[in-house]
């Protein structure tokens, strides 16, 4: 346990919440903000919260120490919120981080989550907070899955994310923007590739200036989308090309793990049409060979 002076309990300290949906690249920004982080010395404590229970997130972030946990088993803006409060006291009292940052799920709403921050004990020391929604340009090209949950995500940011950029040409990309301002007209836009943005921009530059000792805001008035997941369990060796043939299913709208491959281990991407296979550098746990996480709309009918 940390000793704590006086001028470390005043100390208020900032929130990030990065919200987006399924496939926007957020884990790649939480990658970059925590490389930053290290690179500048701040100690940034990271809640990630992963939809499905294999912890797919974990493995490609680091173990993190005792600066990183993840909770499984529901979404950090509902059915995990008290979760959320007693993670976010314990990471306060045992690493005094610098930086808060909530990764949520790709099904969850960033303004139900910030509500968090008003509640006991942790607003008396999170200062002011930002929401990041990151948005996939191919996905606003392609006019792919943008109702509801996708659209109470972009229109609750303080700042969208249009990542991706490099999956769509010139004309894609000036087609993405007009959709998304067609969303969200206001809040301000910056590009990615890969997430690497200018991370002063994404946390709030005077964490002080916030007062939460009054009345928690009101929820917004939203949709909240049901969405299942699965695991599927492809056989070891499998080939890519039949590994691929399985995973083209136009219901799928996310699927991510690792796969023993006839080409040895690799880590399995599928966002919507695209599915990526990338090789790996290190051997995941056991636990998670040979799994991959299936994520559809929960009224929709598969086999």
């Amino acid at each position: 346990m940390i000793e704590r002076n006086e001028a470390i309990e005043d100390r208020k300290v900032p929130a990030l919440v990065v919200s987006g949906f399924l496939g926007s690249g957020k884990t790649t920004l939480i990658r970059h903000i925590l490389a930053e982080a290290t690179r500048r010395e701040v100690r940034v404590a990271l809640v990630s919260n992963e939809l499905g229970a294999l912890g797919v997130d974990r493995a490609l972030l680091g173990e993190g120490g005792e600066a990183y946990v993840e909770l499984e088993g529901g979404c950090v803006c509902c059915e995990l919120s008290d979760d959320l409060i007693l993670t976010l006291q314990n990471l306060y009292d045992s690493v005094s981080p610098d930086r808060i940052v909530v990764e949520t799920s790709g099904v969850a709403l960033p303004w139900d989550t910030q509500l968090n921050f008003w509640r006991d004990p942790v607003r008396n020391w999170i200062g002011d907070d930002m929401a990041i929604v990151v948005v996939n340009a191919e996905q606003l090209c392609e006019g792919r899955d943008l109702e509801g949950t996708f659209t109470d995500q972009v229109t609750s940011a303080d700042l969208l994310i249009l990542n991706k950029i490099d999956l769509v040409d010139e004309a894609g990309l000036a087609l993405a923007h007009k959709r998304l301002r067609s969303i969200e007209p206001e809040a301000p836009v910056v590009t990615a590739q890969h997430g690497a943005v200018d991370v002063a921009l994404l946390f709030p530059p005077d964490a002080d200036q916030v007062d939460r000792t009054g009345t928690m805001p009101e929820a917004r008035s939203h949709t909240h989308e049901q969405f299942e997941t699965e695991i599927w369990i492809p056989p070891d060796g499998i080939s890519a090309e039949r590994l691929e043939a399985a995973l083209a299913q136009p219901e799928l709208l996310r699927a991510k793990g690792f796969v023993r491959t006839d080409q040895g281990p690799r880590l399995v991407q599928v966002v919507g049409h695209r599915i990526e296979l990338h090789e790996i550098e290190y051997t995941p746990p056991d636990a998670l060979q040979g799994r991959v996480v299936l994520i559809r709309r929960a009224d929709q009918s598969h086999t």
